[in-house]
C-alpha cells in the first residue's frame, strides 16, 4: 500500500508541525514496513533530523520540478496541481499533515487531514486579519472535503464541531506522541554537560515555547516575582516581537533581570537534559490544540504547573497542577509547593510518568492506519 503525505513541514520546518510530520512519518514506517510512504515536498531541502527517516527502504520523497515562469508555482502546486501526481502514484490514501489538502483532492483520492487546533479563532490577536481569514478557508475547507479528520484532542475535536460543523463520527482524536528520545535516561553526564553549556543555576524552573500572548509567559514571570530568590527562571524558545518586549519590560520591573535565563536556537538533543535539570516546567498557555511541551516534561519526570482553559488537562493529566491564566497568586503557590514538599513534587513526577504512558508510539501508529482504511472505505461508499 502506497501512502502520500504532505511533506512540506517536515523537510522545512523544525519546530512544532513539522516535529509532528516527522514523527508521523516515523513512527508510521517503523510500525509497518510492508507499506510505503511518500513523501510530498514543493521543494527539497537539507534536513538532518528528515534524513534518517528517508534513508528507510519504505520512505521516499516526491520534489515536483516547477516551472514559474508558466505559472506553476509551489504554493500552487501544493494546493491545486499535487492531486493530479498523487492520482498517477496511485496513492491509496494521501495524509494532510498540517491542517490542509489539496483544493482539488476531492475525488482523486481518499484523504485524511490533521487539524492541530483553532488558535487563530481563539486567539486571534496572534495572526493578521488576513491570515485568519486564509487560515479559515484553507483549513475549514480541508476539515470539510476530507474522508476523514484527524484532530489530535478532544479540545480541537470539539473546536472543529462547534466552529466548522464537522460531524463527530467523521473525526477521530490520535493524541500525538513524543520524540523517542524523552523516552530515554537523562544521565548524569548529560545533565552535568548541559548544566556547563548554558550554564544553568542549581535551582530553576523551565518554561518552553516562543514568547507571545497566547503562551502567557507574563504569569510565570510574574509568578517569579513572588518566589523565593534562590529560584530562577530559564525560558526556552525565541524572543520576539511586541509582546516578548512587554515580557522584557515586566522583568526588569519586578528586579528579575539576573533571575531570568533566556536561551533560543537551542538543539532538539539538548531539550530532555533542559527539562530534567529543572525542578518544574511551566506552561501558562491561555490556549492550545495540545501541549505537547507537558507531554515531554512529565516523560523525563519533571512536573508542570500549566493553566486551565483550553486542553492542558489533556496532556497533563494526574501529572500538573492547573490555574488560572490570569492568577498569579495561585500559580506561584502551586510552584512553590513543588519546590518545597519533596513527596509532593515525586508524588506529580510518578503520577505524571503514569499519565504519559497513554501518549505511546504504538496507539499512535495502530490508530493512525486505522483512520486510514476508515478512510478508504469512505471515498468507496
Amino acid at each position: 500500500m502506497l501512502i502520500g503525505m504532505d511533506g512540506k513541514r517536515a523537510m522545512l520546518n523544525n519546530t512544532g508541525l513539522g516535529n509532528y510530520s516527522r514523527y508521523a512519518v516515523n513512527i508510521l514506517s517503523l510500525a509497518f514496513p510492508g507499506a510505503r510512504f511518500r513523501l510530498y515536498s514543493p521543494q527539497a531541502r537539507e534536513n538532518e533530523r528528515l534524513k534518517p527517516l528517508l534513508d528507510r527502504d519504505n520512505v521516499e520523497l516526491f520534489v515536483p520540478t516547477l516551472h514559474p515562469a508558466l505559472g506553476l508555482t509551489r504554493s500552487f502546486w501544493r494546493t491545486v496541481d499535487l492531486p493530479l501526481q498523487l492520482r498517477k502514484d496511485e496513492v491509496a490514501v494521501y495524509h494532510g499533515l498540517s491542517n490542509e489538502l489539496p483544493l482539488t483532492i476531492k475525488g482523486i483520492c481518499p484523504s485524511v487531514v490533521t487539524i492541530h487546533d483553532l488558535i487563530w479563532r481563539r486567539s486571534p490577536g496572534d495572526y493578521s486579519a488576513v491570515d485568519r481569514r486564509l487560515y479559515d478557508f484553507k483549513y475549514g475547507r480541508s476539515a470539510r472535503i476530507a474522508s476523514r479528520v484527524i484532530a489530535i484532542s478532544e479540545c480541537t475535536k470539539r473546536d472543529l464541531m462547534s466552529d466548522y460543523g464537522i460531524a463527530e463520527d467523521k473525526i477521530d482524536v490520535i493524541y500525538q506522541g513524543i520524540d523517542p528520545i524523552f523516552s530515554l535516561t537523562v544521565d548524569t553526564e548529560k545533565r552535568m554537560a548541559v548544566r556547563e553549556k548554558y550554564r544553568l543555576p542549581e535551582r530553576y524552573i523551565i518554561s518552553v515555547g516562543t514568547v507571545q500572548p497566547r503562551k502567557n509567559q507574563l504569569l510565570t514571570v510574574r509568578a517569579l516575582g513572588k518566589l523565593p530568590e534562590r529560584v530562577k527562571l530559564v525560558i526556552v524558545g525565541s524572543m520576539k516581537g511586541a509582546y516578548a518586549d512587554k515580557v522584557r519590560r515586566e522583568i526588569e520591573r519586578l528586579g528579575l533581570s539576573d533571575r531570568v535565563i533566556h536561551l533560543s536556537n537551542v538543539p532538539f538533543a539538548d531539550l530532555p537534559a533542559l527539562y530534567a535539570c529543572a525542578e518544574v516546567s511551566l506552561y501558562t498557555s491561555r490556549y492550545e490544540g495540545f501541549g505537547l511541551p507537558i507531554v515531554e516534561s512529565l516523560t523525563v519526570g519533571t512536573p508542570v504547573v500549566a493553566c486551565t482553559g483550553s486542553c492542558l488537562e489533556e496532556a497533563g493529566g494526574e501529572g500538573a497542577i492547573y490555574v488560572h491564566p490570569d492568577d498569579t497568586d495561585a500559580c506561584a503557590d502551586a510552584v512553590l509547593h513543588l519546590l518545597d514538599s519533596v513527596v509532593f513534587h515525586d508524588k506529580k513526577a510518578g503520577l505524571g510518568k503514569r499519565h504519559v504512558k497513554r501518549f505511546s508510539a504504538d496507539n499512535f501508529a495502530r490508530s493512525t492506519m486505522a483512520c486510514y482504511k476508515k478512510a478508504i472505505i469512505s471515498h468507496l461508499q
